[in-house]
C-alpha cells in the first residue's frame, strides 16, 4: 500500500504555472515539476473539493491546465469534522482568520488520514512552527499525524 498525499492548490498552481522570472518561483517550480516526473508514482495522490474550487479560478487558461492536471485524482469531500476541525486549528495555532482556508486544507488531510500533506504554502501550512504544533493538537485529538512538506522535503533520489 502506497503512503497516501494530499496535493494542496500551491503545488498544482506551480507545476502548471508558465515559467517564473523570479529565482525562487523557478526554482520551486522546477522542483514541482522534479516531484511531479520522478516522485509521485510512490504514492497515491488525492486532492480535496476545495482544492478544485480553488483551482478552478483566475485566468481560464491556467485554470484549464490545474484542472487537467488534477484529472483522476481522487476527491476528498470537505466535510463538517473537516470544518469543526479547522476552527480548532485556527484558534490553537493563533493564525490570523485569512489562514481560514490554509487550515481547512490541514484538517481535510488529517480528518481523511493522508500520510502528507503537500504544499508550497510556508506561512500557514507547510511552516514548521504551524506543523509542529498543528500536529501536537490532532495527536492529542486520537488522529494521526499527517507531515506537512513541500515537494522538496518529500523528493526521492532519482538518476538524471
Amino acid at each position: 500500500m502506497k503512503p497516501k498525499v494530499y496535493i494542496e492548490t500551491s503545488v498544482v498552481s506551480y507545476l502548471t504555472a508558465r515559467p517564473s522570472r523570479d529565482i525562487i518561483v523557478s526554482a520551486c517550480q522546477q522542483i514541482t515539476r522534479d516531484w511531479w516526473e520522478y516522485s509521485r508514482n510512490r504514492f497515491d495522490l488525492f486532492v480535496s473539493a476545495r482544492v478544485v474550487a480553488e483551482a478552478s479560478q483566475g485566468d481560464p487558461e491556467a485554470a484549464a491546465r490545474r484542472l487537467e492536471t488534477l484529472y483522476g485524482m481522487d476527491v476528498l469531500a470537505v466535510d463538517d469534522e473537516a470544518r469543526s476541525l479547522a476552527q480548532q486549528l485556527l484558534a490553537v495555532l493563533a493564525l490570523p482568520k485569512n489562514a481560514a482556508e490554509d487550515v481547512l486544507h490541514i484538517a481535510t488531510a488529517v480528518v481523511a488520514g493522508m500520510d502528507y500533506l503537500l504544499s508550497w504554502n510556508c506561512r500557514h501550512i507547510a511552516h514548521a512552527r504551524v506543523a509542529h504544533q498543528a500536529m501536537l493538537y490532532v495527536q492529542s485529538l486520537g488522529y494521526p499525524g499527517t507531515v506537512l512538506c513541500t515537494p522538496q522535503a518529500l523528493m526521492e533520489e532519482h538518476d538524471e
